[in-house]
């Protein structure tokens, strides 16, 4: 099976590590993977805050890069969401019926990284060891709109070594946003606040989530207050093995 790597500009500019283990872990599941190298932003940030004229190269791009990937695979269901639920408002909204086709032949390749796990490669053991105890926060575009469900759940249980905390409150947001966070800073500092103090109560050594842009966000909040405890991706959680923790 082969599948393509969209690392997503956030990722790549800040969490490289995050994609070496989405590769790391897809090759050890039998995959080949690819990197389209003139991939670029979703467009996500322009359409967000109202600049859908600005965000069309970038979607058209986004398009041409990966027209002939068997699957687009992204650890990142934030802008896995992107492509999936604002590609065909964008190409619809320009009245450019080609490009809204060609959204809609790419739609049903495109995965966010569990969803690919557990969806396509019909998994949930990967193999992996992770000896901490850890909580799951559930990013609010892979939860309400890529509707993932209990998927990156289920792969968390069956690391070996791994103590799985349950975070109460899970389903509300963080706060981030984008630049949600930017704009309403007082009201993204409380939300924080919030989902912050439920990882602590847990007691658990890592926070994981599905998108490092929320992670940034919690672990800032983590950071600032001396909690001992730090964000991991869950890229990262299910590419370890015991080989690299003896």
């Amino acid at each position: 099976m082969n599948a393509s790597l969209f690392i997503t500009c956030l990722n790549d500019t800040l969490f490289p590590g995050t994609g070496v283990a989405t590769v790391r872990l897809l090759e050890r599941l039998g995959v080949t993977v690819d990197f389209p190298a003139s991939q670029t932003c979703c467009g996500q940030m322009h359409f967000n805050t109202g600049y859908h004229a600005e965000a069309l190269p970038l979607i058209r791009k986004f398009v041409e890069d990966f027209r002939h990937s068997d699957y687009v695979v992204s650890p990142s269901g934030s802008c896995a969401a992107m492509v999936r639920d604002a590609y065909p408002r964008a190409a619809r909204d320009a009245g450019d019926r080609e490009l809204a086709l060609e959204v809609e032949l790419l739609i049903p390749r495109v995965f966010e990284l569990s969803e690919f796990i557990t969806q396509v490669l019909k998994l949930e053991d990967v193999g992996a060891y992770y000896p901490h105890r850890v909580t799951y926060h559930p990013t609010c575009h892979a939860m309400r709109l890529l509707k993932v469900g209990d998927g990156p759940l289920r792969l968390l249980k069956k690391v070996q070594g791994l103590e799985l905390l349950e975070l109460e409150d899970f389903d509300t947001c963080c706060g981030f946003g984008g630049t949600f966070a930017v704009k309403n800073f007082e009201t993204s500092s409380a939300m924080l606040s919030d989902k912050v103090a439920r990882v602590i109560t847990t007691r658990a050594e890592v926070c994981t989530a599905g998108d490092n842009s929320c992670l940034m966000h919690i672990g800032g909040g983590l950071s600032r207050l001396k909690a001992g405890a730090r964000v991991v991706h869950l890229a990262e959680i299910l590419a370890s093995t015991r080989e690299e923790s003896a």
